[in-house]
Parts: C-alpha cells; sequence; structure tokens
C-alpha cells in the first residue's frame, strides 16, 4: 500500500475520491445533498416571497427541465418527454390550484396503529381520528402474523368497509414471506403493502406485485429509494403501483421533479412518505404541486400524515378534513424555532444534557 503524508490529505483529487467511496448520489452524501439544496430552494422561495409550491408551479416547463439532471434515466425520461409533459399539465393549472386552495391534497394518518399500540389504544385512536374527519389509515404490520391478523381486524371493524386501509411492513420480510403473510392480510382488503422486502430489491418488488394484483393489493415503496435511478427501475419493471417519493432521502427538489415526472409518464400516483420529523411540512409543496402542475389527477393519489413534533416548527402543516392545506408563508417550511433548535443541539442542548446525566446516574 502506498504511504501517505499529511500533504496527501490535502489533495482534492483525493478528497473527491473518498467522497465517492461513500456515494456517488446515495448514502451520506445524498443526503448531505438533500441538506443543502433544499437549504437553497427555500431561500429562492422566500427570496420571490412565495412558498415554494407556488414558486414550482409559476415556473415555466424550460425553467423546471433546467433543474433536472437527466443523466442515466434518458432510457426512461428524456428531456423532451419532460417538456411535453409539463406543456400539457399547464392546461387547467389555474383551476387545479384554486381547487387545492379550498380543499387542500387529501391525506392519510398513520398515527393510529404503530406497532406496541394496545387493541385498547387503537380502538381509541381509531375513533378520534374518525371524528375529526379521517378516512384512510395505515397500519404498521410484521412483527407477528396473528398479532397482524388481529389489529387488522379491530381497525377494519372500526373504521367500516368503505374506508381505506393500507399496511406497511417496513422492509422485514423475503420476498416468499411478504406473498404468503400478505395473502392472510387480504381479507382486509388493504389499498396496499408498504416496503415488503428490501428497498433496493427491484425484481424482489415486481415479484410481490404481480403474485398481489389478482387480490387488489399494491405494492408501495420509495422512502428508502436512494436516487431516480432506483425509482427508474422500479417503473420500468412494474414493480410498484404507489411511488412514495421523499424530501429528503433523493438529492432535494431537483431530483424529485424528475421522480414526478417519470411517474406520471408511466401512469404511476405518487403518494409521498412523511412520516418523519419536518417531512410533512417539506412534502406538502412536492405533491401539490405534482397535481397542479404535472398529474392533474387526484385519483389513489394521497398524501402521509403523522401528527407529532410539528410544534418545533415555525410553519407547520395546516390539516383540515384530512387534507393538507397549501401554505401560504414563503419558503419550504422547513426553519425550525431557534427554542427547539437551542433545547436539542448536542451535547449542550438542555434535552441532551438531562438524557447525558440519566446515564451517568
Amino acid at each position: 500500500m502506498q504511504k501517505m503524508d499529511s500533504r496527501d490529505m490535502e489533495s482534492p483529487l483525493l478528497w473527491g475520491k473518498g467522497l465517492k467511496l461513500i456515494g456517488p448520489e446515495k448514502g451520506v452524501v445524498h443526503l448531505a445533498t438533500a441538506a443543502v439544496l433544499n437549504a437553497l430552494w427555500d431561500l429562492w422561495a422566500k427570496q420571490e416571497g412565495k412558498p415554494l409550491w407556488k414558486l414550482l408551479v409559476d415556473m415555466d416547463p424550460k425553467q423546471l427541465i433546467s433543474c433536472i439532471d437527466f443523466r442515466y434515466i434518458t432510457d426512461a425520461l428524456t428531456e423532451e418527454e419532460a417538456y411535453e409533459i409539463l406543456q400539457k399539465g399547464s392546461i387547467g393549472k389555474k383551476e387545479r390550484e384554486e381547487q387545492m386552495l379550498e380543499c387542500g391534497y387529501p391525506a392519510y394518518t398513520t398515527s393510529c396503529a404503530w406497532l406496541g399500540y394496545s387493541d385498547q389504544q387503537l380502538k381509541q385512536l381509531c375513533n378520534e381520528a374518525l371524528k375529526e374527519g379521517w378516512t384512510r389509515f395505515k397500519v404498521k404490520v410484521g412483527a407477528d402474523l396473528e398479532d397482524d391478523i388481529r389489529r387488522c381486524r379491530v381497525i377494519r371493524d372500526i373504521i367500516g368497509p368503505e374506508k381505506i386501509l393500507m399496511v406497511d411492513a417496513n422492509q422485514r420480510w423475503d420476498v416468499p414471506e411478504a406473498i404468503e403473510w400478505m395473502l392472510k392480510l387480504a381479507e382486509f382488503k388493504p389499498l396496499w403493502i408498504e416496503e415488503p422486502t428490501s428497498p433496493d430489491d427491484i425484481l424482489g418488488h415486481a415479484t410481490i406485485s404481480k403474485a398481489l394484483a389478482p387480490f387488489g393489493i399494491g405494492v408501495a415503496t420509495g422512502e428508502q429509494c436512494q436516487n431516480r435511478v432506483i425509482f427508474k427501475q422500479l417503473l420500468q419493471a412494474e414493480a410498484l403501483q404507489f411511488l412514495q417519493i421523499d424530501s429528503c432521502r433523493l438529492g432535494s427538489v431537483n431530483e424529485n421533479l424528475s421522480v414526478l415526472l417519470m411517474a406520471k409518464k408511466f401512469q404511476i400516483p405518487v403518494c409521498p412518505h412523511a412520516g418523519g420529523v419536518g417531512l410533512c411540512e417539506l412534502v406538502q409543496h412536492l405533491i401539490i404541486f405534482d397535481y397542479i402542475s404535472i398529474s392533474g389527477s387526484l385519483e389513489n393519489r394521497i398524501c402521509e400524515y403523522v401528527d407529532h413534533l410539528h410544534e418545533h416548527f415555525k410553519y407547520p402543516v395546516v390539516i383540515k378534513k384530512a387534507s393538507y392545506m397549501p401554505p401560504k408563508d414563503a419558503g419550504y417550511s422547513t426553519e425550525m424555532k431557534e427554542e427547539s433548535v437551542k433545547k436539542h443541539q448536542f451535547p449542550g442542548g438542555e434535552v441532551w444534557q438531562k438524557l447525558l446525566a440519566a446515564q451517568q446516574n
């Protein structure tokens, strides 16, 4: 092995190679890219005095296309095809924008049925959600089959046959196990099974998708997809029926634009992932833009909502009648309250100080 001294560590070439080893376009490098570029989009929208969704809606097709990197995806979507999609999407934009401002974008709740909740807790949370107007519910599954059957029956009995039920395995199963398990849950009429297996297994998702199609169960995935190339392959392999973008996993707004356009070309509905801190605040902008400027449809399209930790943001989401109301404040809704940031800073923040003190005791 070649010996290196301290001068080598300052070499830009060496750092470039090192970064490539923890990337490229995936992993920590891609997450960092998303953080920086999302911040720039936030600043751009604030400079224009618009919420991000409105900034995107008001951009013409050529501007939007100039923000997209088409490398590695031209076998699925060319610049010319993207331009044509955006041109067609401009028809009826004004009416769809007015509809969003009045009615909002339909959401579903994940908050009622986390693993570990007692049956009593499930019943209470589902009944409360129904009173608040929720009609779409997601249940976490995959730890124990008999437990899943019981919990799905409890929830289906409460919400009734007309409400929409989805299930989410969070990558728990091998491919044959996923199929076998979901056939046992088919009686509860789930709209989809989310993340049934490894997020990198395109062909595995395709096998699951084909096996469950006769039972009316779709496959949803995407929250762990590392880049547009994985989404391209999932679409080409007909491996999913619901595509779940993530505002922070992909390389910011830019890469999400390419995935939204590919989904439109392949006629796959986009149902974003939002089960994390600040993800609801972020992804609402992308899905509202998608409806107004790209998809033009709400059929089989819903956006995840989780009802915790919004109190830490200056511009938290607004939910009315189980729908995301379009943000009105300028920016990407990402700015956190100064007090919350201060409390959670490592290692001197109040929250960390308490945790560290407890460990020492």
